[in-house]
């Protein structure tokens, strides 16, 4: 499942290819740091006598000694990745010596039940992992320690050069909450083997629903329990699936203020109509459907299916789980191309805990995922290591973090990255989930069911429903 609320296992590696320009972080960046000295220490980090701003944005003293629980060390089982993370931890300590790292093994880092629970208990450790679409339920839990005050180029060095739109998900009201630890971009996951027994270029996939409806046909063609196209439309994934295709299309799931249904228009109706001709009239789908995250990863793995919507690192799954091949696969920017759902992970600090450990913490996210050529960015540890590289994400930079960041990913590839160029070459600009994400996908999720599983489902009618369901959860926000 998604990292934005779609819940999945962990996979490591996360890029999202994203221009964004320096001067719009800038002016981004300093009306943050502006409304920063504006806050009094209770309303900052720490447990309400913190430092002043001025304090606050001073660097970690290599001198002070605090000890740090942080969240989602890897697991045993990942051998290398947590052969990396004690490795960073032993260099980390070379520049503070006093700051003792306790890490929490938690496999997956995040499920919604102890998450939820460990919210509500204030027990989350000092340095928590959270997806970017949990920030309002941490401040309705006054879970996380506002870090404006503390983050800035001394802090962390490539602030400047990190995508404003990333950062923007993990404010509320003009105050930063997190730092992100990946990110991903939503595009169209494509099988080359199958493409090219079909008799297209795997080079020049699809960039339309119309293309798209064209290929699948000729996939599904040819035979052997082979379908062309797959989609999901069950466990919220439908849902989520039907807000990325509508905003490839230029369309919205809520308005712009986020109290109203916005999806229940032409755009809305297209996906359902192109989806339902796809699957009765193309006979194109497969027959099995109500699919949920994991389904169609399985099918492509096992050559069975030709596309379908995802992010880059559903390859990495298929291929540390599935025993799939890295290059079978290929990715194209999302049909429409008007924009695309974005999301990711961050790590968030704990409220109430002092300045000194707030500040200890931002210099270990920052060493461990914010720094290039270093910590997840050590591409050539990576390839050392057997791990994957080369995926077009996590990609948070822009300017000249992006450009060396690309050159050392580029050297140290294990996989064809020119399978990715239709994706790369073609950034698309990235839109986040809409409020109260999972509550409006398990009501697009009967939609989605609907026209998959019963040929005389009207999509008309099927929309006029999810509009009052979806702007009665939003009544309630």
């Amino acid at each position: 499942m998604r990292s934005t609320g779609i819940r999945r296992p962990r996979v490591r590696r996360t890029r999202r290819p994203r221009r964004t320009t320096t001067t719009a972080l800038t002016a981004t960046l300093a009306l943050t740091l502006l409304t920063a000295c504006g806050t009094s220490s209770s309303d900052g980090g720490g447990d309400g006598n913190a430092a002043d701003a001025a304090d606050a944005a001073s660097p970690l003293d290599p001198k002070t000694k605090v000890t740090l629980t942080i969240d989602c060390m890897p697991p045993a089982a990942e051998k290398a990745e947590l052969r990396q993370w004690k490795e960073d931890v032993k260099a980390f300590n070379a520049t503070y010596p006093n700051v003792t790292i306790k890490g929490k093994q938690t496999d997956p880092c995040l499920e919604p039940p102890r998450f939820t629970a460990m919210l509500k208990a204030k027990s989350q450790p000092d340095v928590f992992y959270t997806y970017f679409t949990d920030l309002q339920q941490v401040l309705d839990n006054d879970g996380a320690t506002d870090i404006s005050a503390y983050v800035n180029d001394r802090s962390v060095p490539a602030l400047g050069d990190m995508d404003p739109d990333v950062l923007d998900v993990l404010k509320k009201d003009g105050k930063l909450y997190g730092l992100p630890s990946s990110n991903y971009t939503m595009g169209l996951l494509i099988n080359r083997p199958l493409f090219e027994k079909a008799g297209l270029d795997p080079d020049k996939p699809p960039t339309t629903w119309a293309e798209v409806r064209a290929a699948a046909k000729r996939i599904a063609a040819l035979g052997d329990g082979v379908a062309g196209f797959g989609e999901y439309s069950a466990g919220n994934n439908g849902g989520w699936h039907f807000t990325a295709t509508a905003y490839g299309l230029g369309g919205s799931i809520v308005d712009a203020d986020g109290t109203e249904a916005a999806f229940n228009d032409a755009t809305g109706k297209r996906i359902l109509d192109n989806l339902k001709a796809m699957r009765w009239d193309d006979d194109s789908m497969g027959k099995t459907q109500l699919l949920k995250w994991g389904d169609l990863q399985k099918q492509m793995a096992s050559g069975k299916l030709g596309m379908f919507l995802a992010a880059p690192d559903d390859i990495t799954y298929m291929v540390q789980n599935l025993g799939a091949k890295y290059g079978d696969y290929g990715m194209a920017p999302i049909p429409g191309q008007k924009a695309t759902l974005f999301g990711g992970n961050d790590y968030m600090i704990k409220k109430g805990i002092s300045a000194d450990k707030v500040k200890a913490a931002i210099a270990w996210i920052n060493f461990k995922f914010l720094t290039p050529g270093k910590g997840q960015f050590d591409w050539a540890r990576t390839k050392a290591d057997g791990l994957p590289v080369g995926l077009p994400q996590p990609n948070f930079w822009t300017g000249q973090t992006k450009t060396a960041d690309d050159k050392a990913r580029a050297t140290s590839s294990t996989m064809p990255v020119a399978n990715f160029k239709a994706f790369t070459a073609h950034p698309v600009q990235g839109k986040p989930e809409p409020p109260k994400a999972q509550e409006i996908y398990k009501v697009l999720d009967t939609a989605m069911s609907a026209v998959l599983t019963n040929k005389d489902a009207d999509p008309g009618k099927l929309l006029d429903t999810a509009e009052k369901q979806v702007n009665q959860i939003l009544a309630n926000q």
